[in-house]
């Protein structure tokens, strides 16, 4: 694969019919996520669907916060949590317990539900977006959730391995009368991609491919990387809200308070004069801004 296309989202437009689409690689980013923790195949391979399908949906739509997919079942298979800025920061985790089987996605995740949660940032209003998990995939869950509750058609092609998790993103432009035939014909032909040609495929190789007897404009690509949004500051936020009891009482039993980011394994750790100083601060009034 063109080191151009390590770890970034291409868009495209076919120019002569409403519909656009999307393309991203993950390299770097995808082991980031991977070193964290030693997931079994079939886990990482739907955590690295999940995490592209994010990317790819996050630059469907304009916020300046993140969009966040959540999958909770009562599965095998338990949790699945990825999270996408604006700036294209991504991060993963996912939670199971025991042997999650090579199966269809209900049989891994047992009764469950997938959560899309839209965070504009900037004061805006979050959305959040729910669907039972009843397709046998997590592509065909997600189509069928943009099918049925935003009314646009939307089509996923997602796959990952243990070195990298690439996806292809095609929707009709919101707002136009896409031709019916040009849309089937755009699908049906990404249809005939597999999953190898997804994970080793340079973008133009793989457009040239797809589509050669149409004109589809490429744009510039955009690069994603791994990011964590942990913060000592939210970490403390987290504390206080866990009430100063509580929190005492942890640092009667283990002698200090120890958080352990899930995402990237950074460690906070908080001592009797750390707790004191939080709590502290937490009750100090605020002190109104004077005009002279």
């Amino acid at each position: 694969m063109s080191s151009r296309d390590n770890d970034c989202l291409h868009r495209f437009v076919f120019e002569r019919s409403d519909v656009r689409g999307e393309l991203v690689h993950l390299d770097a980013s995808w082991q980031a996520v991977l070193e964290r923790k030693d997931y079994p195949a079939p886990v990482r391979e739907l955590l690295g669907q999940a995490l592209v399908a994010a990317t790819l949906l996050s630059a469907t739509i304009k916020i300046d916060g993140f969009l966040q997919l959540q999958l909770r079942g009562e599965g095998p298979l338990s949790l699945l949590l990825v999270e996408v800025t604006a700036q294209r920061t991504l991060r993963a985790l996912a939670h199971w317990g025991g042997e999650v089987p090579v199966a269809p996605l209900p049989e891994q995740v047992g009764k469950a539900r997938l959560m899309l949660t839209i965070d504009p940032g900037t004061g805006g209003e979050r959305y959040q977006g729910l669907v039972a998990i009843e397709e046998a995939s997590l592509t065909a869950t997600l189509e069928n959730y943009f099918r049925q509750s935003e009314q646009l058609d939307t089509r996923l092609w997602l796959a990952a391995d243990a070195e990298r998790a690439c996806g292809m993103l095609l929707q009709r432009l919101p707002g136009r009368d896409v031709d019916a035939a040009d849309w089937e014909h755009d699908v049906c032909l990404g249809d005939t991609i597999s999953a190898d040609e997804l994970l080793h495929l340079p973008t133009r190789e793989l457009l040239r491919r797809l589509y050669h007897e149409q004109d589809v404009r490429l744009f510039e690509a955009e690069p994603v990387s791994f990011r964590c949004s942990c913060s000592s500051e939210r970490i403390a936020t987290m504390l206080r809200g866990l009430g100063y009891d509580e929190v005492q009482d942890i640092l009667e039993e283990q002698g200090n308070v120890s958080v352990n980011c899930e995402f990237c394994a950074q460690l906070y750790s908080f001592d009797r004069v750390d707790v004191e100083r939080l709590f502290a601060a937490a009750d100090q009034p605020e002190v109104p801004h004077t005009r002279h």
